[in-house]
C-alpha cells in the first residue's frame, strides 16, 4: 500500500454514526450566546461541525429571510437538531418537538427537561416519560441527562438513539467532573455516549473523547470565548486528537521511570 495513503487512513478520524446517519464530525455546536450571528457562522464554519441545535423556545422558526439565526445557519449544510432546552416537564418537551415537526419537518429531537432553574440538572424522571412517549411517535431522541450510569441505561432501553451525559453544569466551564461515572456509562452504552455540557476548554473536549466518549456537544465554551473563532477552531482539533489517542492505545502509567533509550551496546 502507498506509504501516504496508509498514513492517511491511520490518522483519520472515523465518523459518527448516530440512527445510521453518519457524520464526519464528532463535534456538536449549540447556536446560542454568540456576540452576533456573523461570529457565531464563522465559528460553526472553524469548528467543522455538522451538526447545530437549536432551542426552540428562544427561536422563532417563522423569522427565516428578516435577519434571524436561520438566515446564518444553512440547513443543507447543518442538521439542525431542534433542542428543549428551558422545558420543565414531560409534556412542555413533548409539545417543543411536536412543533419542530409541524414547523420544519424535523423528526431528531435533543431532549432536555430541566428539573431546577439554579443547576439546570435535568428531571430524569420527567426525561425518561418525555423519551419513551417520542421514540413511540417517531422520534429520533439524543437525550441530555446527568452522569447517572442507571438513567443512561434506561433512556437507551427507552429507545433514546444517543445519550448525552453531562460534564459539568451547562455553562460552567468547569470540565469532566466524575470520570469513573463517565467510564461506566461508556462501558455499558450500545448507542453513542455524547458528553453534553460542561466543557471549559479544549484540554477538557480531549479528556472526554480520551475516555471513550463518541462525541462532545458545547456551546458556551465557545460562544463565550473572548475569540470564539479560535476557540471553534481549537475545539476541532482537540476532538480529533481525543479520538485518535484513545483510539490509539496509550501507555500504561508507572511510578517510576523507564529509560527512552536502550542500555545495551552503549559506547566505552
Amino acid at each position: 500500500m502507498n506509504t501516504t495513503l496508509a498514513t492517511a487512513e491511520a490518522t483519520a478520524v472515523e465518523p459518527l454514526v448516530v440512527a445510521g446517519r453518519t457524520f464526519r464530525s464528532r463535534l456538536i455546536l449549540g447556536t446560542g450566546k454568540y456576540p452576533d450571528f456573523p461570529t457565531m457562522a464563522a465559528a460553526l464554519e472553524a469548528s467543522g461541525t455538522e451538526v447545530v441545535t437549536v432551542a426552540l423556545r428562544r427561536v422563532n422558526l417563522d423569522e427565516r429571510g428578516k435577519g434571524s439565526l436561520l438566515d446564518f445557519v444553512d440547513p443543507g449544510r447543518y442538521l439542525l437538531l431542534p433542542n428543549t432546552a428551558g422545558c420543565y416537564t414531560a409534556d412542555e418537551a413533548i409539545r417543543t418537538a411536536r412543533l419542530a415537526r409541524e414547523l420544519g419537518g424535523w423528526d431528531w429531537v435533543k431532549l432536555e427537561v430541566i428539573g431546577d432553574p439554579k443547576t439546570l440538572f435535568p428531571d430524569n424522571v420527567a426525561l425518561l416519560e418525555a423519551t419513551r412517549r417520542l421514540v413511540a411517535e417517531g422520534f429520533v431522541v439524543l437525550a441530555y441527562t446527568n452522569d447517572d450510569p442507571v438513567v443512561c441505561k434506561k433512556l437507551e432501553e427507552l429507545g433514546a438513539a444517543a445519550v448525552m451525559p453531562l460534564g459539568a453544569p451547562i455553562g460552567s466551564g468547569m470540565g469532566i467532573r466524575n470520570p469513573a461515572n463517565l467510564r461506566i456509562i461508556l462501558e455499558q452504552a450500545n448507542v453513542p455516549i455524547i458528553v453534553d455540557a460542561g466543557v471549559g476548554t479544549a484540554s477538557d473536549a480531549t479528556i472526554a473523547m480520551e475516555l471513550g466518549a463518541q462525541g462532545v456537544l458545547m456551546n458556551t465554551a465557545i460562544a463565550g470565548a473572548a475569540d470564539p473563532v479560535r476557540m471553534a477552531r481549537a475545539m476541532k482539533l482537540a476532538v480529533e486528537a481525543g479520538w485518535l489517542a484513545a483510539n490509539a492505545g496509550r501507555i500504561p502509567r508507572k511510578l517510576y521511570a523507564s529509560a527512552s533509550s536502550p542500555l545495551t551496546g552503549l559506547l566505552e
